[in-house]
């Protein structure tokens, strides 16, 4: 049983991967403090104060039904699926202004935890997942980036799927979308034709890229120093699109390639991060995209790699890794 302050897990209430980690962490005797920013109220109190003791500010505590834990004395953050509170009770105006309380004042302080160890830090997060960043980066460190365009002018991406042949159309976040009978929607990687492209396209920006002759997927979690990377086979465009089609292999990637994948995520000053890589027919390795909080959990259940018990050796650790 260690001494050292809790790890606060900050995620929605059905967080299976979550879950697993926590699970590790208990087996090591680490003290846990779980709680979701939209448990605020009752469930979620915190008092933070600043301007007596700058090397420990600020100071002071939160407290669940079942735990508390001084702000000082959090070792590490596990930033998962964090959902806030919408307030629905409230007229649009107050909703609006309790929300913005919220996320400045109870977000404003966990983003500032004097010796805590993130995972990652929620403002990192936030500025790694912008795609145009995120193949910036990629293509500087020297990863092999498909041809792309981010593009609302209607000439130029029609000269650009002209150019390119087979194309396809990404957005450049996902949000939750639903249909006015309230059934949700999900956009998922498409081909796309010059021909179908029309002026709807100049009111928002959109990604296009040039179409990778892929024979596999390939998702690479990165936790620290540590790498694992599943070969994912099907015939799919987007694998996420049906995942009783695809099957897995652990695989080992090449070192240069580890190595920038790792770079990668030091420049955003990410502890951890799960990538999408694609192999071609004569081997070569594209890179696709970051996800800095993407979703691990499955992938251990069907390859056994051990991805909860690297993560739980990053937050036991703590700043001390």
């Amino acid at each position: 049983m260690t001494d050292a302050g809790p790890v606060a897990v900050v995620t929605e209430v059905d967080d299976v991967t979550a879950d697993m980690v926590i699970t590790e962490l208990n087996k090591r005797g680490v003290p846990v403090v779980r709680f979701d920013p939209s448990d605020i109220g009752d469930r979620l109190l915190l008092s933070a104060r600043f301007g007596a003791h700058p090397a420990a500010s600020p100071a002071g505590h939160f407290r669940t039904p079942s735990r508390a834990s001084a702000l000082e004395g959090v070792r590490s953050v596990y930033w998962r699926r964090p959902t806030w509170p919408y307030f629905e009770h409230l007229d649009d105006p107050d909703a609006r202004f309790a929300a913005a309380q919220v996320r400045h004042g109870l977000g404003g302080t966990l983003y500032a935890l004097p010796n805590a160890h993130y995972v990652n830090h929620p403002l990192r997060n936030f500025t790694a997942e912008h795609k145009p960043l995120q193949l910036a980066v990629a293509e500087r460190i020297g990863l092999t980036v498909p041809p792309t365009l981010i593009s609302n002018d209607l000439n130029d991406v029609r000269a650009f799927i002209v150019e390119h042949g087979q194309v396809i159309y990404k957005t450049l976040r996902w949000t939750p979308y639903r249909r006015g009978d309230g059934v949700g929607l999900t956009t998922w990687t498409e081909p796309v034709t010059a021909d179908e492209v029309d002026e709807r396209v100049t009111v928002v920006p959109h990604l296009f890229q040039a179409r990778v002759d892929k024979v596999a997927d390939v998702r690479v979690v990165v936790v620290g120093p540590k790498v694992f990377a599943v070969r994912i086979d099907s015939d799919l465009l987007d694998w996420r699109a049906d995942y009783s089609a695809l099957s897995y292999k652990p695989v080992n990637l090449p070192f240069g390639a580890e190595k920038a994948l790792i770079a990668h995520l030091k420049h955003f000053g990410l502890a951890s991060g799960s990538f999408d890589l694609c192999i071609t027919r004569d081997d070569g390795l594209h890179w696709l995209e970051l996800n800095p909080n993407g979703q691990w959990g499955w992938l251990e259940g069907e390859t056994g790699l051990p991805i909860a018990s690297a993560f739980a050796d990053l937050l036991e650790q703590g700043t001390t890794q």
